[in-house]
Order: C-alpha cells, then structure tokens, then sequence
C-alpha cells in the first residue's frame, strides 16, 4: 500500500496540472457563478411540484391553484431555463481572467466584452428562430451548454490574438478610455461572432440540425458510457484518488461530465412530469448524496465511528469536532484532522467507499425503480435529506440512505479498527498530561502560545490588514474560519473583518480585502492568486492542514495567526 502512496505523491505535479487547466477551472468557476440561479430557480420547482406530491401520497385530492403553478413556473423557466445563455458569459470571463494572466505586459482581454461576445455566439450556435420570428429556448438551458463552452473558448481565444497582434482600431490619445477600449475590441467582437456563426452555417447545411444538437449526439455515446455501472465507478473512483494525494478531485473530474450531471437532472424532471420513470442515475446531487455521502470519501459515517467505536483519544476528538460539518458535507476538518488524507490506513475505503454507494445507488434505480435525482438541491443538504427531497419524496431513498450508512460503516470499520490500535500504542508511550490533553485543549495551547509577543497595535494603528478573505474549495471550511477571525476580533476589540469564499467566486471580492487566507486543499492556486492579489496590493498568507483545521474551531489562535502573518 506504501508503494501505491508514493507513485501517487510522485505524480501529484502531474495531478496539479490537470486541475489548473484554465479551461476547466473555466467551466468550474462558470458553474459556480450561476450557482444562485440554479438554486434560487430549484425553490419555485419545490413549490410547483411538491404540495401536489404531497396529497397524492396522502390520498387527499389536491392541487395548486393552475395561475399560481404557471407563475411558480415562469419564474423557474426565466432563470434555469437560459442557464445555458448565463454560463456562456460566466465561463468566458473567467477564462478571460486566467487568459489574461498570461498575457504580454500592457495587453489586457476586456472581460465584458468577451462576455458580450460569448453570449451573442451562444445564440448562434444553439438557438434557432420559428416562422413567427420567436426564439427556440430549448437549447437554451441546460441543453446548451457544450455550446455555450464552445462560444465563450474560441470568443476568448480569438481576443487573444486579436489583442496580441494589435489587430485593433486605434484612436487619439484624448478620447476616453472607455471609449477607445470599446473601438479596439471591435475586431476581436466581430471575429468571435463571426466564428460562431461559421460553425453554424456549416452544422445547418451539412447536418440540417443546430449546432448544439450535434454536439450532444457526438457525445452521447461517452454520456452513456459514464452512466454505466463501470463508468460512473471509475469517476467515483478518481474523485477521492485525487483528494487523497491533495488535489481537489471534484476540480480535475467533474468538469468533463458537467454537462451530463446538469442535463440528466433536467431531464428526469421532464420525464417525471409527462408520466414516465426518471431513470438517470447520472446526476449533480446524486454524486452530492451519493457517492459523496458526507463529503469526498463517503464520510459521513467516519466521525461516528470515531466517537462511539474508537478508543484512542486523538480519533474520539477528532469525531466530536468533524460530525457537525461532514453532516453538511463540510469534510476538510476530518480529512485533515484524523487525518484521512495521505494515511495509508484509510486509503482503501476512502476510495472503495464512493464506488460501492453510487454502484448501489444505481442498483435501486435500474432495479427497485427509485426515481433518478430530479431537482437541484444545495451540495450541503444533509446527504438522506436531499436524496429524499431530490427524488421527488421516494420512500425507497431512505430505504437507500439507510443501507448506504451501514455499507460505509462495514467498509470503513476495519481500517478505522487498526488505526485506533496504532494510535493506542502510541498513546502508552506519552505521558499522562498529553494522554488526558484533547483536541480542543491542545488549539488552545497552542492559541496561548501564539498570543505571546504579538504586536496588535500595528494593525490597529495603521489600519490594514483589517479586512481578511479565507479561501477554500467550496466555501464550506472557509465561512467557519472567518466566522472564528469575526468572533475572536470582536471580542478582543480589533477592527478586523473577515470572509470565506470559494475559488473561483474570489476575483470579484479581492479588490475589497487586504489579506486572504488561503485553505490547504486550494494551496495549488497559489500563484494565479499570488498574481491577481499582487495588482491590489493583497497579501497572501497559506495555512497548513492540520493549523488550519484547529484554527476553524479555536477563534483566539485564528485572530493570533492572522496578527503574526501581519507583523512578519
């Protein structure tokens, strides 16, 4: 098992390298920043769809008003329904922002015009017109969204080296800037547009279909091959592969089934309401609820098992300070902790775990009939919860969650077993007063520790550094932290503020910091983020795994770690 550790750490350059791909942080980041729409739009199918849900399984006879339901739905169809549109200009001004890192010195991509231009050859590309002139929205959803990466990719590429060869309208230096900016991106606007509807000519004149159509039956045969039991086992499989040697699995895997895990859960919601079986196993909140049971690894049993079947001291806190967060999902404190990440007695079941859960989750689908996930829930609803919820209240998804929770204990039990022993021999060896020390009282030694010879006044007197954005993966992790900084600033009186933030969400909020914090499972970014916190001035402060998790649950050593990194 050692030797399976090492090749893994050995290649984690290479495993780094995959997850900062700009194109896929792109797509990534893209998602992220329609995120509210997708969840603000899932609230109003809730509400169109579940009270009658809800009679139906009570016998009673009862329906919404149909004005009520038809607005319920408008609102739904206004919003994910040109999701599609939305990520097209999401996904190019993100590409943009890292495109532009890369740039020569005094060439800069404007990022709302390859928004604009992006979201101009989205219609192109996706959208047909009717004989009455209206627009088609079907492509405009979540059926568009190859489109839409395909239009914000070549928009950006095309600025790219419209800005780099200087093909662009030149003014006199007295017009505005504004002004001129907006001239010298006329060509690289045009050549975009002009690109996209190319792509489209040819797709309607040689295949009679728009564009958008034929890419989705060029990868349907891979969407169907990832749906299989054998394809979903092998993304569920890289995932926690990932995350045990550090890298973020979620951000070298995903990106490349974004569009089957969104689509499919639009159309089992399709299927569902014209009277037929929502089948598709392969979706978003499957894998949240699923395969990601309480986080990457399927953890959620972990910390209970800590807490009630373990002996060793380290493990028992362990549990008592993770069980909260792995609940929402939240799993760094764990990962980090215990720790599960590069331990070799956990890597068996942090991998094999996920495999198992989505094959069974599978099983009930293709075998039981349970209904395939049909709504977009948040990523941290409880994982019994939200499979309940996102299967339309499928009494078998809690028959599921049930076997689920007692498959994860059988696999991790063993291996949580023989790391308990080694921790107990361990323990024997040490003294009394650090055997009887817990997780809690060790932080606030070391938060002690820290205190001493820390000079506050600097930051108070100078009035820096008092605004502090914490940034992690998923922002889970991070709003603890900062929620630590808030409480510990407050109560010591020091004019310091902090945030947390996901990747990707942070290239708006860092003009408005003066530090950032960032988490352990995001130190791979740290030179995009080192570069784009240099043009405002930001500095840029890595937390280590196990400090950084203590930090989270000890306000008095966040506020002392900050102050410190301050003063250095």
């Amino acid at each position: 098992m050692n030797k399976i550790i090492k090749l893994l750490e050995k290649n984690q350059g290479t495993f780094e390298k995959i997850s900062q791909n700009i194109y896929l942080q792109a797509i990534k980041d893209g998602f992220l920043n329609a995120m509210p729409v997708i969840l603000f739009s899932s609230i109003f199918l809730l509400l169109a769809n579940v009270p009658e849900v809800i009679a139906t399984g009570l016998g009673i006879d009862f329906a919404l008003p149909e004005t009520l339901t038809e607005w319920f739905n408008k609102i739904y169809e206004y919003t994910m329904g040109i999701v599609g549109l939305m990520v097209a200009g999401t996904t190019a001004k993100n590409l943009a922002v890292s495109m532009n890192r890369r740039m020569p010195d005094g060439k800069v991509i404007g990022e709302t015009s390859v928004m604009l231009a992006s979201l101009s050859g989205f219609l192109l590309l996706a959208v047909t017109k009717t004989s009455e002139g209206n627009f088609e929205a079907v492509n405009m959803d979540t059926h568009g969204l190859l489109s839409a990466f395909v239009s914000a990719f070549l928009t950006v590429n095309v600025f790219k080296f419209c800005i780099t060869h200087d093909i662009t309208i030149r003014l006199p230096k007295e017009v505005p800037g504004t002004i001129s900016q907006n001239f010298r991106d006329i060509f690289a606007f045009s050549f975009s547009v002009l690109g996209c509807a190319l792509i489209d000519i040819i797709a309607r004149v040689a295949f009679k279909v728009p564009f958008a159509d034929i890419l989705t039956q060029v990868f349907a045969p891979l969407f169907g091959g990832v749906e299989s039991y054998l394809g979903m086992s092998i993304v569920w499989l890289l995932i926690p592969m990932f995350w045990f040697v550090g890298v973020h699995g979620p951000s070298v895997v995903k990106p490349a089934i974004t569009a089957a895990l969104i689509g499919n859960t639009s159309e089992n919601l399709e299927l569902f309401q014209s009277g037929e079986f929502p089948h598709h196993a392969l979706t978003e909140n499957f894998g949240n609820f699923v395969g990601e049971l309480g986080g990457t690894g399927a953890t959620l049993v972990v910390p209970f098992i800590f807490m009630f079947a373990m002996r060793s001291k380290q493990l028992k806190a362990v549990g008592k300070a993770s069980f909260i967060p792995v609940l929402f999902s939240v799993n760094e404190p764990l990962l980090f902790a215990a720790p599960i990440i590069l331990n070799p007695y956990f890597f068996i079941p942090f991998l094999i775990a996920p495999v198992v859960n989505v094959v069974i989750g599978k099983l009930f689908i293709d075998v039981l009939s349970m209904n395939g996930i049909m709504y977009v829930l948040p990523w941290a609803s409880p994982g019994p919860l939200g499979l309940f919820l996102g299967t339309n209240f499928d009494w078998l998804s809690l028959v599921l969650s049930v076997v689920l929770i007692i498959v994860d204990v059988l696999i991790y039990f063993p291996f949580c077993r023989a790391y308990d022993r080694t921790l107990l021999q361990e323990e024997a060896e040490k003294t009394r007063e650090i055997e009887e020390n817990h997780y809690n009282e060790k932080t606030e030694t070391v938060a002690a520790e820290n205190n001493e010879n820390i000079d506050t006044e600097k930051v108070v007197d100078t009035n820096k550094g008092n605004r502090v954005l914490v940034i992690c993966a998923g922002s889970g992790t991070s709003e603890q932290l900062a929620g630590a900084l808030n409480e510990a600033a407050e109560k010591d009186d020091i004019p310091i503020t902090a945030k947390g933030a996901a990747y990707g969400s942070h290239y708006d909020l860092l003009p408005n910091y003066d530090v950032v914090i960032l988490a352990p499972q995001v130190k791979m970014y740290r030179d995009d983020i080192q570069e784009d916190a240099d043009k405002y001035g930001v500095k840029v402060i890595i937390a280590r795994g196990k400090e950084y998790v203590q930090m989270t649950q000890a306000p008095q050593e966040a506020l002392n770690f900050v102050l410190k990194s301050l003063n250095e």
